[in-house]
């Protein structure tokens, strides 16, 4: 039987006072029975000597202190995680939404994880083809990688994320794969978008969804992506299947975090977001990843908007140290109507070279890459140029770099979102698209890949 509470002592926003209390401790979940029957929910924030302070899962309004009381449940919020899972859609509490039945768990799993042991970790090596030249490419994602998307309002990361969900796949192996997708304070319109998006291209067959919406509490908010990530280890880790996480927006994520520091009266840190910011994301992040001796893996795309455009901010500037690299998208690449917007140049994956070459991509993968980025680079050196000196002022290799520019973004970046590229097609647009300079501007491939590659050598040598 659980011990029941009526003294309940003070109520600040979404946050609450239990005084009185034996043996509760920290993340513990609560239940708040109020005098007319409602149950509203709880977890516990902070235990100071016999002083509980909770945060709310719903809103305060109708609390009336005197005549409501609180038990404490013993345990911390849990998953119910089966494999039934796959194809449906949830809150961001973990409950379906999408008409179907509740889930019969195998087993109810703690949000919070288990801290993968370093040792442990396998080393992220495997290509994931995700169907876009400028990340398969240039940037390529690794299994068992997390790479970020950094995005800023108004620019279509919802689009990009649906097409790496509905394209992603590892090559090469009969190992299931699976895409947990977490949508984190996000609106109607768009939850819609992602359910519908992901319904109409079959893709949900191999999906879980958890849609948090902007108008829930903000400790949903905080719960979402653990949600997701445990519904991933379950997958990865006990069901052996190569799992795909992407979570959007994580702007979003901290913003609740921030209003949760701030109703605990906590001293702020940079921007008012609370100085424990590094330390919580990692704890999201962290999950990703290989386990030495298991098939399964955990790859992992969050995607946050930077506030103001700004990759200086706290959160795109601490998702960077945490990550392997990142992914950012370009207001003027979207103002030239590039889909998707992707700007290679400030864009990295560090673990790019260990998933690809010969056996995983193709051998000529490394030295296309180099040469691509090189020329790329010279070409938007050589059109600002232009801009500002005219054309007269370059000289006819200059003109040929210039077009390169232009035909790399408009073939080779800009594919839609329905394009579906293999990493063979991309390999021979970049080939085709090095064709507009000579061979002798060539001077990061080896002349082997040349003479094997280039489309004027390869039909010399046919």
């Amino acid at each position: 039987m659980l011990k029941e509470y009526r003294s309940l002592a003070e109520v600040a926003g979404p946050l609450m006072l239990v005084r009185n209390v034996e043996g509760v401790t920290y993340n513990e979940l609560g239940e708040i029975e109020l005098a007319n029957g409602e149950i509203r929910r709880c977890k516990v924030l902070e235990v100071d000597g016999d002083t509980a302070l909770v945060q709310l899962f719903e809103n305060a309004v109708g609390i009336n202190l005197s005549s409501s009381k609180v038990r404490f449940l013993g345990r911390s919020l849990e998953l119910p995680v089966s494999m039934d899972m796959l194809g449906r859609v949830f809150d961001g509490l973990g409950n379906p939404i999408d008409d179907g039945p509740a889930i019969i768990p195998d087993k109810r799993l703690d949000i919070n994880g288990l801290p993968m042991n370093p040792t442990a970790r396998d080393y992220p090596n495997e290509f994931i083809q995700t169907g876009i030249s400028a990340i398969d490419g240039l940037n390529t994602l690794v299994r068992g990688q997390k790479l970020p998307i950094f995005s800023a309002s108004g620019l279509p990361h919802a689009d990009l994320a649906a097409q790496i969900a509905r394209q992603a796949k590892v090559l090469g192996t009969e190992t299931k794969f699976a895409v947990v997708f977490a949508a984190i304070g996000i609106t109607f319109e768009e939850a819609d978008f992602f359910i519908s998006d992901f319904k109409r291209t079959g893709a949900i067959e191999r999906a879980v969804l958890f849609m948090n919406l902007a108008n829930d509490p903000a400790v949903e908010r905080i719960a979402t992506p653990r949600m997701a990530l445990t519904a991933a280890e379950y997958l990865a880790f006990e069901k052996d299947m190569h799992v795909l996480v992407i979570l959007t927006d994580i702007t979003n994520y901290a913003e609740a975090l921030r209003e949760v520091s701030a109703a605990r009266k906590e001293v702020p840190g940079r921007r008012g977001y609370p100085g424990y910011l590094y330390t919580d994301l990692a704890t999201l992040y962290e999950r990703a990843g290989r386990i030495i001796g298991k098939e399964g893996s955990i790859t992992l795309i969050p995607i946050l908007s930077m506030p103001e455009d700004d990759k200086t901010h706290p959160i795109p500037d601490l998702t960077g140290y945490i990550t392997e690299g990142q992914i950012i998208l370009s207001r003027e690449l979207h103002k030239k109507g590039l889909t998707p917007p992707i700007d290679v140049l400030p864009s990295l994956s560090r673990l790019k070279d260990k998933g690809i070459g010969r056996g995983k991509t193709r051998e000529d993968h490394a030295d296309t890459m180099n040469q691509l980025f090189a020329a790329y680079a010279r070409g938007k050196e050589c059109k600002e140029l232009a801009a500002i000196l005219g054309e007269a002022a370059l000289t006819e290799i200059d003109k040929l770099y210039a077009r390169f520019s232009d035909e790399f973004e408009k073939q080779y970046v800009s594919q839609g979102y329905n394009t579906d590229r293999s990493i063979e097609d991309t390999l021979n647009l970049g080939w085709e698209l090095l064709s507009i300079l000579p061979v002798v501007e060539l001077k990061r491939i080896r002349t082997e890949f040349i003479d094997k590659y280039y489309p004027g050598k390869k039909n010399e040598a046919e």
